[in-house]
């Protein structure tokens, strides 16, 4: 049957509901094509992107530069396996562990595989160097986590619709509150077997919960004196996100040493990247590590046939590369005060905004109405119709997480519809 203009949008949403699962519930936009903060509909609509991918797109939607070293390496060479070397992986392995200040790195693709490359290095640590009894390792977690959706990370989340009739869970976690120093504390005191701590510099997924400012590094003192790793999961934090090139990096947006950043930095035993770490073009991710961990494992004791594949590593350097230069995370720094500032004076006299928060260009609005409410959605197809995309989160939380290229013009344009789209919902 012919697809007219008219139909062209519902035609794709009807395709995908009856031959798709139903594991994902999007807003009703059908995207066509994407460059720098800007989404296109297949009617040809333009929206500003606030959303960026979950945090992939940092570097803007089909950054030429980008674009043109996937293009050139796709012509060369796409995939040889760890069965044989390349001449493009260890170019992108001494970049990466010197940018982000650790020793080693192991290349995977999905942010869930880099989590769990982190637990699987974790556990034989503790085995090897801690002298934990086998199979007795424990690693602490923190509610409201999101860490991917493996059948493994699945069973320390408290989201029901996660972990639900999906058992049996993997044992081996113990969940604790996040930003509760004394509940890490005492968790660690009493359990001997603890080897690690996997926590989210800021828990994106939950509405961007930005914990206290010693929480992290309270967290490192305490994993330190109880001798346990800690596992920070940096991938939708990291790479300028939250205007620094790490979220541990604190109150920083510098890239590299200096005075200020020494004092601000946190530095975990292991950092998980994914999503920005290849610009959304091509999936990538990361465990780092130091060579007295990283050394627990051995030849074919962990890889995947894609991990550290030419195409990924040469997308992946050139996405970091693309960070540095154009300064991403000084960006993201200096336009999320001014998103939060603008729309403080906005929730000052709202009915309908209760608060906003968030670091740098990860930012949310909690919308005032319960979490079981369709506010935040409706508020988010409202956003849509007046050219901006963002997403609800926990019911009635709004992130809003624009590319980190964007332009303080653009930012300003992004305030005015969200403004004048709020005002739509006020009593």
């Amino acid at each position: 049957m012919e697809t007219t203009q008219a139909s062209l949008a519902q035609h794709y949403l009807n395709q995908e509901k009856e031959y798709g699962a139903h594991d994902y519930n999007p807003l009703p936009v059908v995207l066509a094509k994407g460059s720098g903060v800007f989404l296109w509909d297949v009617d040809g609509k333009k929206y500003y992107d606030f959303l960026s991918a979950y945090s992939a797109v940092n570097q803007g939607h089909c950054h030429p530069e980008i674009v043109k070293t996937l293009q050139e390496q796709a012509a060369t060479l796409t995939l040889t396996s760890r069965a044989f070397h390349n001449n493009k992986l260890g170019d992108y392995m001494e970049f990466t562990t010197k940018f982000f200040g650790f020793e080693r790195l192991l290349p995977m693709n999905t942010g869930a595989e880099g989590v769990e490359t982190s637990i699987k290095i974790t556990r034989k640590w503790g085995y090897l160097h801690k002298g934990v009894p086998e199979n007795q390792a424990q690693i602490i977690v923190c509610n409201n986590n999101f860490h991917g959706r493996t059948t493994t990370i699945i069973s320390f989340s408290s989201d029901p619709g996660s972990k639900n009739h999906f058992g049996p869970h993997t044992p081996g976690f113990i969940s604790i509150p996040y930003n509760d120093l004394t509940a890490l504390e005492e968790t660690l005191k009493n359990n001997p077997n603890v080897v690690g701590f996997l926590v989210e510099p800021i828990q994106g997924e939950a509405g961007v919960y930005t914990p206290d400012t010693d929480f992290i590094r309270g967290a490192r003192a305490l994993c330190s004196q109880y001798n346990a790793l800690l596992i920070a999961d940096e991938i939708q934090t990291g790479i300028g996100r939250t205007g620094a090139l790490l979220a541990v990096c604190g109150d920083c947006s510098c890239q590299g040493s200096c005075e200020r950043q020494k004092a601000t930095y946190i530095r975990p035993d292991l950092l998980i990247l994914g999503k920005a770490l290849s610009a959304g073009t091509y999936p990538v991710s990361a465990v780092l590590c130091d060579s007295h961990i990283m050394d627990v494992i051995q030849p074919g004791q962990h890889g995947s046939t894609f991990g550290g594949n030419p195409l990924g590593v040469t997308v992946a350097l050139k996405a970091l590369q693309v960070v540095r230069d154009e300064k991403l995370p000084q960006n993201a720094r200096k336009l999320g005060k001014v998103f939060r500032a603008e729309m403080q004076k906005y929730i000052d006299g709202s009915t309908i905004v209760s608060s906003v928060r968030g670091r740098g260009l990860l930012n949310a609005i909690v919308i005032n109405d319960t979490p079981d409410s369709k506010t935040a959605w409706n508020i988010c197809l409202r956003l849509r119709d007046n050219g901006l995309l963002a997403k609800p989160t926990h019911g009635n939380i709004i992130r809003f997480a624009p590319p980190l290229v964007m332009t303080e013009e653009q930012l300003m344009d992004c305030i005015s519809i969200i403004k004048k789209t709020l005002t739509e919902f006020e009593s």
